[in-house]
């Protein structure tokens, strides 16, 4: 069989995924980024069968009859559906190979995690993978993916902090000599934040609205520090006293009120891991300061809240959204070489 999936995969494009809890990006080897869908798969609860994945079932959230369900099985950055995962990464896989005639693709796929997933939630990814047609999976924590995407340093004898705040989880990272020192992951993340504005907007002003709707509205105005103008944008959901449609106009100062918790947390986070780096790495961090990646580090004013409460300088990275898979695809393209920023396989697979 090995040698079957060897064959199989000379015609198969290898591919790095960043797989994340709100969005699932892929690098293809040779091409670049050629995927960024949601996270989201549409069920029917009478026959298991899967109706749409990524965009399709993206907009179906929120919308379905009751047979039908838009689910993420991701949760925190970790497999929470393990059936439907598996699912999800056969879809893209063969979305990846459709343009190419190859009839049964084996690729080898680099896929970026959180840092604190346990060895079971690290073989779920595998074997997930590995299910869906993957002739052999190597495992990036999602941090370390960052940093290389971001084209920083990580190899010298020099300190590099990144904060790569995604759907589900934020992940702090001292990074040197290739290695990840100092190490701190939440699960307050984008999710989170979304869910603070739900709830803010339901107790502030009695109204219903889903999370998607929470999420376009905290893109549209949302800020974690007072911005020179202030913005407000129409808010529709339910009366929860009438329960009927109703609309508010709603500003940045409530939904900045709304997150702020979430925006705390991320930020005390960051400080005690600055408060556990050794003084030598601390010195490089001073002086090349911390990098944001991921969805997160869009909110409008972060760095400067960051910056304020530690006192060092803070800075987004370029694209945040990619540069998970961008360090994916850089690891894929040369396997041999960064092979020692990969996290052991619990199934000893070879580079090959």
């Amino acid at each position: 069989m090995r040698v079957f999936n060897n064959f199989l995969g000379r015609f198969s494009q290898d591919i790095g995924i960043d797989l994340g809890t709100a969005n699932t990006l892929v690098y293809v080897r040779g091409q670049g980024i050629v995927i960024n869908e949601p996270s989201v798969v549409a069920l029917n609860l009478k026959t298991k069968q899967v109706l749409a994945i990524g965009k399709e079932a993206q907009r179906m959230v929120g919308k379905t009859p009751s047979h039908i369900v838009a689910v993420r099985p991701l949760k925190d950055g970790v497999i929470s559906d393990f059936e439907v995962t598996e699912q999800m990464l056969s879809y893209f896989i063969q979305k990846v190979h459709e343009d190419n005639f190859r009839f049964w693709p084996r690729p080898r796929i680099v896929i970026g995690i959180p840092s604190s997933v346990t060895e079971v939630e690290r073989r779920a990814v595998e074997e997930a993978s590995l299910r869906a047609g993957a002739r052999s999976v190597f495992l990036i924590e999602e941090s370390m993916a960052a940093a290389i995407g971001a084209r920083m340093p990580i190899h010298d004898a020099r300190g590099n902090i990144i904060v790569d705040i995604g759907g589900g989880t934020t992940d702090i990272s001292v990074i040197s000599l290739g290695g990840i020192v100092i190490n701190k992951t939440l699960r307050v993340a984008g999710d989170e934040m979304n869910e603070n504005i739900v709830q803010y907007v339901r107790d502030h002003f009695n109204m219903l609205v889903g999370e998607r709707t929470a999420e376009e509205i905290k893109i549209r105005i949302g800020s974690a520090a007072e911005m020179p103008e202030g913005l407000e944008t129409p808010l529709r959901g339910r009366d929860l006293v009438t329960g009927l449609p109703k609309e508010i106009i709603i500003n940045s100062a409530q939904i900045r009120e709304a997150i702020r918790r979430s925006v705390t947390i991320i930020t005390d986070a960051i400080k005690a891991a600055v408060e556990v780096t050794p003084p030598e790495l601390l010195s490089d961090i001073i002086e090349h300061g911390i990098h944001l990646a991921g969805g997160g580090a869009l909110l409008r004013g972060l760095d400067q809240v960051i910056q304020q409460a530690t006192q060092i300088r803070t800075v987004t990275v370029d694209d945040p959204l990619t540069a998970v898979v961008r360090g994916t695809g850089i690891v894929l393209e040369d396997l041999e070489a960064l092979q020692e920023v990969l996290l052991p396989s619990v199934h000893n697979q070879r580079l090959k």
